[in-house]
């Protein structure tokens, strides 16, 4: 397979990939259509497991999505990353080996393929339009009548700033760096000021106002979800109804109908962080024992990649007095199922600042942290991250400056020459996700004489994951599960003396949040991994009695015992 990972795929060149891989590695990979987007393209699923040890169903899974956001392209190539490590070290690596023999993954590389479409036109294409999400007018359909659209004005392929020279601007030129904006002092009059805008075209121009229209595509994919979704008049973006668009419709009958999912993860950019939930509430309202489990999950996604995991509440809200809902958060607080977000991509780290604020960055930061961003910009992007400003004939505001920082090209994923390294750091991490799942394995099933033509069965299994067979205590509190389910399937001329067919046999604990063992707690259930169901057959000696032992998260054990 001719893949690069220095690149971004458009949906034609990303469909004949994903096809190429599950064609080539058939015993790994499968690839369905979960649904159709706003403009009828497939969203695809892989499905990562050995064939060979068992169908997917019956193990449990991890889900795995990108691109819900159009131009977060970031994502779609770690996934990608993520098929062809699984792939190149299947039976070489014995953490990728054992996962896919006992576990599967499920992949979406690519949630909302229209936007990210948008964001990869090429010059020919009108240039990159970036919206937030999916392609369809909302919450109006009509096209705005004035003010400045964000377009590539100038058709070089890339949308830059405007600076309009101005006696009462905001901005000006720093001093020893003039290609650099920065603020103007508050009290200070009498230099050359400018007002900075988006690069784009105006409409109905007064010739004294300017106001930026948001996209006519106003929707916001990842606001939703049923969980915490609320109304366009408190969240812009969220749609008429949780599920409305097809797109989160289809992500979320398909997690629904596949119980064995045990958890999940959003690829996003761009933030170089690890985001959990919950993104409204405290930590202190989360159950103890989950926000241990998501504090190990962090410490070993932090030692994985180099990023550090953070609550969303606490630490990522884009105003300290408002929160995020309706977000893939769904996962854990309606299924209970551990749910993070990666932000891929973090160039003020890479520029060398320190103390790093995630989203208070973006509000206010010293000068000094431009000046390295800048610097950082001309020794690694060769000119292409910020572009000294040049003059254009604006066809409303006349004699313009365009340049300064290309976001989509520096910001919002990495740059080519630095995708691979960047994306690299995802798959142990992921592995390791999945592998921490409940796993149902089996102890023992034997026959016992009792007399005459009657014999006691007995099947014990138990959990071999770190996590509970439950996932987690708020799917417990939320009966997400059933427990575990033992059923026995008798030869025709057998027959049930004592016990029942189908026999619920309850939760399994697994090594998740125990006490150390200089704990003054004692473990009163050092067992509670373990469940047993016994039954009384009458049967003729020879005679083959099928057990079954299934849990809707922790996987499947079939088995058979012969009486005597």
């Amino acid at each position: 397979m001719n893949l690069h990972h220095d690149r971004f795929y458009k949906y034609e060149e990303l469909t004949q990939i994903l096809k190429q891989f599950c064609s080539e590695y058939s015993h790994l990979l499968s690839l369905e259509s979960i649904g159709k987007s706003h403009e009828g393209r497939d969203i695809w699923v892989v499905t990562a497991t050995n064939t060979k040890t068992g169908s997917a169903e019956d193990k449990p899974a991890y889900w795995i999505d990108a691109n819900i956001h159009a131009s977060e392209l970031a994502g779609s190539a770690a996934a990608v990353y993520l098929l062809d490590t699984l792939t190149k070290h299947y039976g070489k690596r014995d953490d990728i080996t054992r996962c896919l023999d006992t576990r599967v993954m499920y992949i979406c590389p690519r949630i909302n393929p229209d936007g990210a479409e948008w964001a990869m036109r090429g010059k020919d294409e009108g240039g990159p339009k970036i919206v937030r999400s999916s392609t369809r007018p909302y919450p109006r359909d009509e096209d705005f009548v004035e003010g400045l659209d964000i377009e590539d004005i100038d058709g070089d392929g890339r949308i830059l700033s405007m600076r309009v020279p101005d006696p009462n601007g905001n901005w000006k030129c720093h001093a020893d760096e003039p290609r650099l904006m920065v603020p103007r002092d508050p009290t200070e009059y009498g230099g050359q000021y400018y007002r900075m805008l988006p690069e784009g075209r105006m409409q109905n121009y007064d010739g004294y106002q300017v106001k930026v229209n948001p996209n006519k595509e106003g929707l916001d994919l990842n606001r939703n979800f049923p969980a915490g979704w609320r109304s366009e008049a408190e969240q812009l973006g969220a749609g008429p109804y949780p599920t409305s668009e097809p797109e989160v419709r289809a992500v979320v009958d398909f997690i629904t109908r596949h119980t064995n999912i045990t958890g999940g993860l959003s690829f996003h950019t761009w933030s170089g962080v690890l985001l959990r939930p919950y993104s409204t509430r405290p930590d202190d309202e989360l159950p103890a024992e989950d926000l241990w489990v998501y504090q190990k999950q962090g410490e070993q996604g932090s030692k994985t990649t180099g990023y550090p995991a953070i609550s969303v509440y606490h630490e990522f809200r884009y105003h300290p007095k408002d929160v995020i809902s309706g977000t893939f958060d769904w996962i854990y607080e309606q299924l209970g199922l551990y749910e993070w977000t990666i932000e891929i991509w973090c160039p003020m780290r890479e520029a060398g600042i320190k103390e790093y604020k995630y989203i208070d960055w973006f509000r206010d930061h010293p000068i000094e942290d431009d000046l390295k961003m800048l610097k950082w910009a001309d020794k690694e992007l060769a000119g292409k991250g910020y572009v000294d400003w040049y003059s254009f004939d604006h066809p409303q505001l006349g004699k313009v400056e365009l340049g300064g920082w290309d976001k989509i090209y520096a910001f919002r994923n990495p740059p080519p020459h630095l995708l691979e390294r960047e994306i690299a750091k995802f798959p142990d991490w992921l592995i390791w996700q999945t592998m921490i799942s409940p796993k149902l394995e089996l102890v023992e099933a034997k026959s016992e004489a009792l007399g005459g033509d009657t014999w006691r069965v007995t099947l014990c299994v138990q959990n071999t994951g770190y996590l509970p067979s439950y996932v987690s205590k708020l799917a417990l509190k939320q009966k997400s599960s059933r427990g575990v389910v033992a059923e026995i399937a008798l030869p025709p001329d057998a027959a049930l003396v004592t016990g029942k067919l189908r026999e619920s046999a309850g939760e399994l604990e697994g090594r998740a949040y125990k006490h150390t063992l200089m704990s003054f707690w004692t473990d009163t259930s050092p067992t509670a991994d373990r469940c047993v169901a016994q039954w009384v057959v009458k049967g003729k000696k020879g005679d083959v009695v099928a057990l079954d032992a299934h849990h809707d998260r922790a996987g499947r054990v079939k088995t058979s015992v012969t009486l005597g």
